[in-house]
């Protein structure tokens, strides 16, 4: 069995949601069933970058891992795309029993039995500004999936339709931990970022939410682009 795989780098930091700050390897998959009008990985989604995907046996994943990491077992995220429309299954199995931890980042459209294996599930529903429309039913499939595994929902809000799409999500799964974080309106790896704009749509996010007595959810930046910017396997 080969995954297409549209890069694998670390060790670095899970810049974003619930693992923000954890030493993290990076295995990003190629090919994705959304089209985000704000995709930050267009690299690992878009067709036309089809043919720098590397087709890759789950053995060959575990090895770059491994000298990725020197054989010191660490966190592995899954990452996209959307890594749900692969089977990872055979990879975690490698990795688990070497001591590697498993985290996966999927929009929580198509649901995968290796979800159950995970160390953490993070389901990131698409809000109003992606262009995408939520299919609620597949969202709980992939939450039954992930049975017993850590299950976090992380949504991304650029505006106020995004935050009242979030408040639902979020009434609509009381049970999840909420992450939401400041959409990054650019995403180009060679536009500058502006770390005076990054924070005031964080503190505008800040006022949206807590000022507001919302008190559930996690606010968090995206961590990676305030260190590194728009660069890429970082």
């Amino acid at each position: 069995m080969t995954l297409r795989i549209a890069e694998v780098f670390g060790p670095t930091i899970q810049g974003e949601g619930a693992l923000i700050g954890e030493p993290t390897l990076f295995v990003r998959a190629g090919g994705c069933d959304y089209r985000c009008s704000w995709c930050d990985s267009p690299h690992a989604v878009d067709s036309r970058f089809r043919q720098d995907w590397t087709p890759m046996e789950p053995a060959e994943v575990m090895a770059r891992l491994g000298a990725l990491s020197g054989g010191q077992p660490m966190m592995v995220s899954l990452s996209g795309g959307n890594p749900a429309i692969q089977d990872f299954a055979p990879l975690i199995a490698m990795g688990r029993a070497k001591g590697y931890r498993f985290a996966c980042e999927t929009q929580g459209s198509v649901a995968r039995d290796w979800f159950a294996a995970l160390d953490m599930l993070v389901l990131s529903p698409k809000p109003p500004s992606s262009g995408e429309t939520t299919d609620w039913a597949k969202f709980d499939a992939c939450l039954a999936a992930a049975g017993d595994a850590p299950r976090v929902m992380k949504i991304v809000v650029f505006d106020d339709a995004d935050l009242d799409y979030a408040r639902t999500a979020a009434a609509r799964h009381p049970e999840l931990s909420l992450c939401l974080q400041p959409g990054n309106p650019e995403s180009d790896p060679d536009t500058p970022v502006s770390l005076d704009a990054l924070a005031a749509r964080l503190e505008w996010l800040v006022d949206r939410t807590i000022g507001a007595g919302w008190l559930r959810p996690r606010i968090l930046p995206q961590l990676h682009v305030l260190i590194w910017g728009n660069k890429r396997g970082v």
